[in-house]
């Protein structure tokens, strides 16, 4: 073993851990299994947001390099999987990039060797899944190797926290692997957090989701009461959360977008009803509460745009931020999706705009994107902010609108302004 490590999978989950433990001094391998990625980094190109082009040159001159060959595997004292665990058709986590990692990884185990996951997954797959697959060459985890799950905490676009000064929470098959998983991180984190074992660690990633899953729904639900009751929900959390203790502000908005929030508490209600044969009644319903915020916000728009005498039929609706959160390019699960299936399905011409994407395509069809967004905002019968990018100055967009829809409560209040 001649690197200090070797991180599998290179998107917004690996490279950040690639790019601090480069900073801490060690020697650090990428494997992936797409050459364009791999290409890129090489070539000094970044593809995800947290990391710009430059600082992936500087990781290459520094020494790291990328490949598809996993043989580079055999090579790490410590293999962390950052891979992609998306949602399976049966609603729980689809395990195939993990499985194909862990089987890489098995064909160049080696003695001494510290495998850990980080894929968020459901409680068990560490030791139910991952752990058969590297010890069917014959070596023991905790023993012969050692073997932890230690979930990302990776927050695309934060500016206060970022993959070192974030605690890292860590679990390992055994107590000896968790600690040699802990003195890994420790050499590249500020913080490490152990806990009993594997499970624990996945489950404290998954409750840490299901948390905020809740909670948007819990304001997501009362945005609807709220509007017919004639309450400004907006006022109320800002009230709300002048309470210095007991309480955590959470807000409204037209869906839930990433890859956590919508995704991963689903992890955990397939793992109970797999396993216990009950529903996750919490999970599931916040689940059905924040999957109709798309056509909830479609029939407010259509409703605001009857105000004027105008069908949604045949308006323009321009929607101003696709992606799944502020300040970012990442789309991945955006509401804006469905927000512009209900309108287009309900006939309304939609075009977006945003100053991160550049061409989007919702439900298999490329929507346009305005070339001027001064001409397009006058222009439309209905402007909805979506997203609330630094880029955009809000009040001018609003007062240049002749309808504006602010799903993020972020627009003062006007005779042609609405609140979610």
């Amino acid at each position: 073993m001649t690197v200090d490590l070797a991180v599998v999978g290179l998107g917004y989950v690996g490279l950040p851990l690639v790019f601090e433990a480069v900073h801490a001094g060690l020697s650090v391998r990428g494997y992936d299994v797409n050459q364009g990625v791999v290409d890129g980094l090489n070539g000094g190109v970044s593809h995800i947001d947290d990391l710009s082009d430059e600082q992936i040159a500087d990781l290459v001159s520094r020494g790291f390099s990328a490949t598809t060959d996993p043989a580079v595997l055999a090579e790490a004292k410590h293999v962390v999987i950052c891979v992609p665990t998306p949602l399976g058709e049966d609603g729980g986590p689809d395990l195939a990039a993990v499985r194909a990692a862990v089987a890489d990884i098995a064909r160049h185990l080696q003695p001494g060797q510290v495998v850990i996951l980080e894929s968020t997954t459901y409680p068990g797959t560490t030791e139910e899944i991952v752990q058969p697959m590297l010890e069917a060459g014959g070596l023991k985890a905790g023993s012969d190797f050692h073997l932890a799950f230690s979930p990302e905490r990776i927050d695309p676009g934060n500016q206060s926290f970022g993959a070192k000064n974030t605690p890292k929470v860590v679990g390992g098959v055994t107590p000896e692997s968790t600690e040699a998983a802990a003195e890994f991180y420790g050499s590249v984190v500020d913080t490490v957090v152990r806990t009993k074992g594997t499970r624990e660690a996945e489950m404290a990633k998954l409750l840490e989701n299901t948390y905020r899953h809740i909670n948007i729904a819990l304001v997501n639900e009362m945005a609807r009461f709220c509007h017919e009751l004639g309450i400004d929900l907006w006022d109320v959390i800002d009230a709300a959360k002048t309470k210095p203790f007991g309480f955590q502000a959470f807000y409204p908005g037209p869906g839930v977008g990433g890859h956590c929030i919508p995704i991963d508490p689903n992890y955990l209600s397939y793992n109970v009803r797999a396993r216990l044969g009950y529903p996750f009644r919490f999970v599931e319903l916040a689940q059905e509460i924040n999957a109709t915020m798309p056509s909830y916000v479609v029939n407010r728009a259509q409703d605001i745009l009857n105000e004027d005498g105008k069908a949604l039929r045949g308006a323009t609706v321009l929607l101003l931020g696709v992606t799944y959160k502020p300040n970012i390019a990442d789309q991945r699960e955006s509401p804006a999706v469905p927000v512009a299936k209900h309108l287009a399905d309900k006939g309304a011409t939609v075009t977006f705009h945003d100053p991160h994407v550049q061409a989007w395509h919702a439900n298999g069809t490329s929507v346009e994107r305005v070339p001027d967004l001064e001409q397009a905002v006058a222009e439309a019968d209905l402007v909805m902010l979506l997203q609330h990018h630094r880029d955009y100055d809000v009040e001018a967009l609003a007062a240049g609108a002749k309808r504006f829809f602010d799903t993020r409560g972020v627009a003062s209040e006007g005779e042609t302004v609405s609140r979610l």
